[in-house]
């Protein structure tokens, strides 16, 4: 366990104790191993797999073991999933199960077009009779516990959050995520954390608060106006795993970052490989140089680069122009 996390549990999905209150939000593209490891070292109290399709699991897609692997160190874990189907979703849970993950999340709140135009993720949000149809499914029959994820509504001119909240405390669900944004707004916008108080109020489920955290006092400041038991951190975090030890980035130093960086570069290695590894990284990376002094050039640069040493001795050469 991290040093970050308290002695004690915070909060429990059902059965399930969970120490600390800030957690790295799921994220496609980026929730892999290597940075949620990181994240989890910082102080993250959980972690969350990047989502998985309910058709590439049962239709055996080469890709889905990297997606849904996990450390034993980052327990508890939720295999975030994306459904339509109830029997195909509770095949592909099934399948999962072998992987002997903690609890399975049911994304209801994904807005990419290739994902709710098949009717998935945010796409449920207009169906909160099947949200409970398709969670009930899975509480039924899965033998850890079930939480989901959702957004405010598809638009501002459906705004269901507290039906599809109930429809998804009703199925039996033992823990629900809010991030405070419309699937039309993506994520532009501020998110409505009055909406998340709202939500905490109307379910008797941990509520877990999401959307416009970007350092520990935004996480300070969510908690306070929603009440929620912990926060998820996405784009807050990437670049940045401190903000699970409530540090901001500008008192890091570069040394430490460069440290971190390190680390995080060779899990990506080892995981992807040595060209895949780089070029996944830099987005990373570019997150990483947030707010250093005279970075730009150097973001223009590691972007172009496909070679771990060289990346690396661009990063040493850049610590003589911080001197």
């Amino acid at each position: 366990m991290s040093e970050h996390l308290p002695q004690q549990p915070t909060f429990h999905i059902g059965p399930i104790p969970v120490y600390g209150d800030l957690i790295l939000s799921p994220m496609a593209g980026y929730s892999d191993v290597p940075f949620r490891v990181l994240c989890r070292e910082m102080g993250s109290a959980m972690s969350y797999t990047a989502c998985i399709l309910d058709d590439a699991v049962v239709g055996g897609g080469g890709h889905i073991g990297q997606v849904a692997d996990f450390r034993e160190m980052e327990r508890p874990v939720a295999m975030q999933m994306l459904g339509h189907d109830a029997q195909r979703l509770l095949k592909a849970c099934e399948l999962l199960l072998k992987r002997n993950p903690d609890l399975f999340d049911l994304n209801l709140g994904c807005p990419a077009r290739r994902v709710v135009s098949k009717g998935r993720g945010a796409a449920l949000l207009r169906e909160p009779e099947r949200v409970e149809q398709l969670i009930g499914m899975m509480v039924a029959n899965l033998p850890v516990p079930v939480t989901a994820k959702i957004r405010l509504g598809w638009d501002d001119d459906t705004r269901n959050y507290l039906e599809v909240a109930r429809a998804v405390e009703q199925a039996g669900a033992s823990a629900i995520a809010v991030h405070g944004r419309t699937c039309a707004q993506q994520y532009g916008g501020r998110a409505d954390w009055k909406a998340i108080a709202e939500v905490k109020a109307a379910v008797s489920i941990p509520t877990l608060a999401n959307g416009d955290v970007w350092t520990p006092a935004d996480a300070e400041a969510i908690q306070r106006v929603t009440g929620c038991d912990a926060v998820l951190i996405g784009r807050g975090a990437i670049g940045n795993p401190w903000i699970f030890a409530r540090r901001d980035q500008a008192d890091v130093s570069y040394d430490e970052r460069l440290r971190v960086m390190r680390r995080h570069l060779d899990a990506m290695v080892e995981t992807y490989g040595p060209r895949m590894g780089v070029v996944l990284f830099r987005k990373h990376l570019v997150k990483y140089l947030r707010g250093l002094d005279r970075a730009t050039r150097l973001r223009e640069e590691v972007v172009r680069t496909e070679s771990a040493q060289e990346l690396l001795e661009m990063l040493e050469r850049y610590r003589l122009v911080l001197e």
